[in-house]
């Protein structure tokens, strides 16, 4: 067998369906393996590395299995760093495949040679360079073992041509895989003997306890249990924006989001006003904390965590107790424990004020939401969305680029359906990635639509994936908002009290005609009234992908729910009120 026949035997043998990547001139022998196994593992064919990348981080997030993605040597290997660091500070196992030039090459100048395994080292959890082509099995085996063991992440392997198309006597290997790694998390741990008593007897201690469900619960597809823990203790639960779908919003003890961008004021005011918070599957980073300055009152010895990162516990607060450990097994044991009459009437006061305070913001918000004004306001977007998307009734999987969607969408976005999926890529916050994820989401789970969000900025970044989702016949919802700059950076410009905004601005992209040119169905809104109506036509065309392109104020016009800009321009980031504030 030559390596290359190995490697694709290998990862279909791991369950691997898809592989995203860009044809070059050192991958053919990795074409030629895949070429002849087409019925059991499908190549897709972007346009851009990057892109695949993107693809490959969609593909991971909403499923449990390792995304794969390959590229050539050379730029190619460069243009994937950004997505797999993406991925990898974002726990999506991936494993990416540079096919380098070949090894006797190296160190004499051939061109597009890189020292990939040393680029990849900083942004991965293993970065290795393939040297022998019969070791070619254990690698793999190794790849798929870190990426998803422990904090699942990124894996890169830097495979030179020549070990692809070197001849190995498959008697002299073992091609097994580990039936554990197929699937993440592998080798799940439980907490330490204990602990989880210790935990349930901070949380009944408490007059005022709230949990707060980060992105590791979704990764660890722990939602449910976290429901259940804060309905048999009655305890509310807030999330961080990476945790928004962790349980329904309409649900009595899903207050809402917390930190800086898109959060809730009455998320927040419960994070402020509580005297036990329990983070699970959250690194109680800069966003959550807003640059660890919020909540006013110190977190010490008032905060615990749970999370399987044990480096991440108490980094940034005194804890009470921390709890290192797979999130769904953490919370499955302290579940366990609670007993059958345990008492939930001690913490219904404070569910009862966090209701009232969310029931008022969003009476107040109904201002907003409602305001049909032209140029269309984000928050009367939002509303189509959310109306259009339970109008449809089919469940879907929807990724934002972390640019201009993001504070609208966390704060007013509603979901609902527990099989409706949002992510948001918040790690490095490029943009770029919701276009090409589309089609990672497709590949995920075909019986869910996928739903792309993206600023002007970013679709310039990524255009010509159109043609890569049309040519794949994704049945995608692409939701284009168009104002002509980069608005989240205009937006930091003018927070200085002035108009002198710099290298922010372009030519607003016509949308609809640059979608048709690739044979694509296509709208343009300029009121809710025409977004309603493209919205229900792009729901009804279930079988090939279209694209709104939705004219929009832009987030440079009116300060966006973001709790530092508000603060910055002397406003109070905890009213209820609803927010209409200027920059100058």
């Amino acid at each position: 067998m030559r390596g290359a026949d190995i490697l694709v035997q290998m990862l279909i043998d791991y369950g691997v369906d898809t592989i995203f990547g860009v044809p070059g001139d050192t991958n053919v022998p990795l074409y030629e393996a895949l070429q002849v196994k087409t019925d059991e593992i499908t190549h897709v064919m972007a346009r851009d590395e990057r892109s695949a990348g993107f693809m490959a981080d969609a593909y991971g997030r909403f499923t449990n299995r390792v995304a794969v993605v390959e590229c050539p040597s050379g730029a190619g290997a460069m243009y994937t760093l950004p997505p797999i660091a993406e991925s990898n500070a974002s726990s999506i196992p991936v494993i990416a495949l540079t096919i380098d030039v070949p090894l006797r090459g190296e160190g004499r100048g051939v061109l597009t040679e890189l020292d990939c395994a040393r680029l990849f080292e900083p942004v991965t959890k293993s970065s290795v360079q393939v040297k022998r082509a019969d070791m070619l099995p254990e690698i793999i085996r190794r790849a798929f073992r870190v990426a998803t063991s422990g904090k699942p992440g990124a894996v890169h392997l830097q495979i030179p041509e020549d070990m692809l198309m070197e001849e190995i006597d498959p008697e002299t290997i073992s091609l097994h895989v580990e039936e554990e790694c197929k699937t993440f998390p592998a080798f799940p741990t439980r907490p330490a003997p204990g602990l989880v008593e210790k935990m349930l007897e901070n949380l009944q201690a408490a007059e005022r306890p709230l949990i707060v469900s980060g992105g590791g619960v979704v990764r660890a597809c722990a939602g449910d249990l976290v429901q259940k823990l804060g309905e048999t203790l009655n305890i509310p639960v807030c999330t961080t924006m990476t945790g928004q779908p962790t349980m329904p919003d309409n649900h009595d003890l899903a207050i809402g989001v917390i930190g800086d961008n898109g959060f809730h004021p009455h998320a927040n005011r419960a994070m402020e006003e509580s005297d036990f918070v329990l983070f699970i599957g959250s690194r109680v980073g800069s966003v959550v904390t807003i640059g660890w300055k919020f909540p006013k009152l110190t977190l010490n010895k008032r905060v615990a965590q749970i999370d399987i990162d044990p480096e991440i516990m108490a980094n940034n607060y005194e804890n009470v107790l921390s709890i290192a450990g797979d999130a769904r097994l953490v919370l499955s044991d302290l579940l366990d424990v609670i007993p059958e009459d345990v008492d939930t009437t001690k913490t219904q006061p404070w569910v009862d004020h966090l209701n009232t305070l969310r029931s008022n913001f969003w009476d107040n918000a109904q201002v907003l939401l409602n305001n049909d004004s032209t140029p269309l306001r984000p928050e009367r977007a939002v509303r189509c969305f959310n109306e259009a998307l339970v109008k449809s009734g089919e469940p879907a999987l929807i990724y934002s680029d972390a640019g201009t969607p993001t504070p609208h969408m966390t704060r007013f976005l509603k979901i609902n359906d527990p099989r409706t999926r949002l992510a948001i890529p918040r790690a490095f916050g490029g943009l770029g990635s919701a276009l090409p994820a589309v089609v990672g989401s497709w590949r995920a789970d075909p019986t869910r639509r996928p739903i792309g969000m993206f600023g002007d900025g970013s679709f310039g970044m990524t255009v010509g994936e159109l043609e890569t989702v049309v040519r794949l016949g994704v049945p995608a919802i692409l939701i284009l908002f168009n104002n002509g700059h980069f608005g989240w950076i205009k937006s930091l410009h003018r927070l200085k009290g002035h108009n002198q905004t710099f290298g922010v601005d372009f030519t607003p992209p016509r949308g609809q005609a640059i979608a048709e040119a690739f044979n694509m169905k296509a709208f343009t809104a300029k009121n809710a009234d025409q977004f309603d109506d493209a919205l229900a036509a792009a729901f009804a065309h279930k079988q090939a992908p279209c694209l709104i392109d939705v004219h929009v104020e832009s987030i440079a016009d009116r300060v966006p729910p973001v709790y530092s800009w508000l603060t910055k321009r002397g406003e109070d980031p905890l009213s209820l009120d609803a927010q209409d504030v200027k920059y100058l």
